[in-house]
Order: C-alpha cells, then sequence, then structure tokens
C-alpha cells in the first residue's frame, strides 16, 4: 500500500508541474504572436502540440491521483472489514475452547478415553485458531503503521532480542554470534519485529539440533546494497519451494514438526517492501536456512 504521507508530496510536485507548464505554454503563445509572420506559423503549430501533450500530461497525472486514492480508501475498508471479521470470530471461538474445557472438567471421568481425546484435540484446533486470528492482525497492522526512519543500532537490536529467547527458553543451548556495528536507517518497531520473526524462526527450526548455531550479521546483494541476514543449522528447506516461505499461511513444515501459523515471513517481508527493501533465503534440508533482507 502506498503511504498517505508519501503521496501528499507527489501531489503537490504534480500540480506545480501543471501549473508551471500552462504559465510556459501561455508566455510561448505570447512570443508566438509576437514574432515574424514567417515564423509565427511553425512557432504556433510548435506551442500548440506544447500544450496538447502537456494536457495529456496533466490528465495522467490526475489520473493516477484518483487511482491513488481509490486505492487507498479500498486498503483502509478491506482492513476494517478483515478486523471485523477477526474480532466477530473470537467470541465463538473464545465460547467453543470454554465449553470443551468445561465439559472435560466436568464429565471428564464418565467420558471414554476416546471422547476425552476429541474435547482435546477440539481445545487445540480453536486456540490454534485463535492465533492464527492474532497473527491476521497483526499482519494488517504492519500494513497500516505510521512509519518513523530513525538511525537504529541493529546489534544491540537483535543482543536483546536473544536475551529474551534465552530467557523463555533457559533450558536451550544456542550459540548466537552477533556481529558488532550494525546500523540501519528504518522504522524501529517495524525492524525490531522483522528482526524478532527471523530470530524466533531460527530458535524453534534449530530446537532438535543438541548444538544449535545462529549467525545474525551484514552482507551484500547482487547489486552491492546492503543486506542483513539470519542463519542458523537448523532444520532448512527444500529450495524448489523457497518462493513459497514468504506467502501467508505457507509452511514447510507440519505443526506436529514445528509449531506455528505460517504468518512470521509474510510479516518480515511486508516490513522489508515497506522499507523499499526485499527479501529472500536459502537453504537445503536438514542443513539449515539463511534469510537475508535489505532496507531500501
Amino acid at each position: 500500500m502506498i503511504e498517505r504521507r508519501r503521496r501528499r508530496p507527489l501531489y503537490l510536485a504534480s500540480h506545480v508541474v501543471v501549473t508551471l507548464g500552462l504559465v510556459l505554454v501561455a508566455i510561448v503563445g505570447w512570443l508566438a504572436y509576437r514574432s515574424a509572420p514567417s515564423v509565427r506559423v511553425p512557432v504556433i503549430l510548435s506551442v500548440v502540440l506544447l500544450g496538447a501533450s502537456h494536457l495529456l500530461m496533466t490528465r495522467e497525472l490526475y489520473r493516477r491521483e484518483h487511482v491513488e486514492r481509490e486505492l487507498h480508501d479500498t486498503n483502509r475498508e478491506l482492513e476494517s472489514f478483515s478486523y471485523s471479521v477477526s474480532h466477530d470470530l473470537r467470541a465463538p471461538l473464545r465460547s467453543i475452547d470454554g465449553f470443551s474445557q468445561a465439559l472435560i472438567e466436568d464429565a471428564g471421568p464418565a467420558l471414554a478415553p476416546e471422547a476425552q481425546h476429541h474435547l482435546e484435540r477440539i481445545r487445540a484446533a480453536t486456540q490454534r485458531m485463535g492465533r492464527l486470528i492474532d497473527d491476521m492482525i497483526g499482519l494488517s497492522k504492519v500494513s497500516r503503521a505510521e512509519m518513523k526512519f530513525e538511525r537504529i543500532d541493529v546489534s544491540d537490536l537483535v543482543e536483546q532480542i536473544v536475551t529474551e529467547l534465552r530467557r523463555h527458553t533457559p533450558e536451550r543451548t544456542v550459540d548466537v554470534l552477533i556481529r558488532p556495528g550494525m546500523t540501519a536507517t528504518g522504522d524501529p518497531q517495524l525492524v525490531r519485529l522483522a528482526f524478532q520473526n527471523l530470530l524466533e524462526n531460527a530458535w524453534k527450526f534449530t530446537s532438535r539440533r543438541p548444538r544449535a548455531n545462529i549467525d545474525v550479521g551484514l552482507s551484500r546483494d547482487e547489486d552491492g546494497t546492503p543486506a542483513f541476514y539470519v542463519g542458523d543449522n537448523g532444520a532448512g528447506f527444500d529450495p524448489e519451494y523457497a518462493d513459497k516461505l514468504f506467502g501467508a499461511f505457507q509452511r514447510l513444515h507440519t505443526t506436529s514438526e514445528f509449531p506455528g501459523t505460517g504468518i512470521g515471513l509474510a510479516t518480515v517481508q511486508r516490513i522489508v517492501h515497506r522499507h523499499g527493501g526485499h527479501v529472500w533465503a536459502e537453504g537445503e534440508t536438514n542443513q539449515g536456512a539463511c534469510f537475508y533482507f535489505t532496507l531500501g
């Protein structure tokens, strides 16, 4: 979605161009009228062509402005609809989960083991749906949040995220290499969310390694643009399906292998695109993965 605050200068610039163009046509027309008869006709024809081309350019500028405004309004309507639907789904899901739990607690001893198992599966499914709704709302917020560009100490930001991951999983042994001195210009909250999703993925997909390794550093893409990366020695993925990694709800592993909703990488891609950058991944099955992204 094109940022409203970024489009406003574009509109102002288009109006300035239109005004200057009209002034230029008027001046050239006046000079044509005052010119010698031998050159008056060619000059007048040039003025007509200039005016026609300027008219076409003006129509195109206003057409684009109109289309962008409609796109902005449509995106806002879709986001509002998505939020409303997600909000309305929460109540019945909470009821299903709550009554299933009450039935297990009240009638659990009288129920057959298979019936208890079915109720537990119902609860697990409703809770998973709740997480999916939360992630959908989170993705929607990333798309419409106002951006504030600042200078970011990326190395320190990554260190904070890793400290939180260690605190939540003290039983894990994970070696994390964070390159010092990494900085970037971007929205601090969104950049943090991008790194958090990538690091949580690396943390998750290395969970079956007796000695997990994660590497966070700075490289360059094929055009020489600085590119951050988060690499690990975890489960990896089949490179044939690399293009599906960043789609919402796309998963290359089952939830029984690794939990999740398939929104994390879609969120990363949305954040990177809003910064004018691009994101890509490299990996092999059981050989780890590495995710790269630029910020414009």
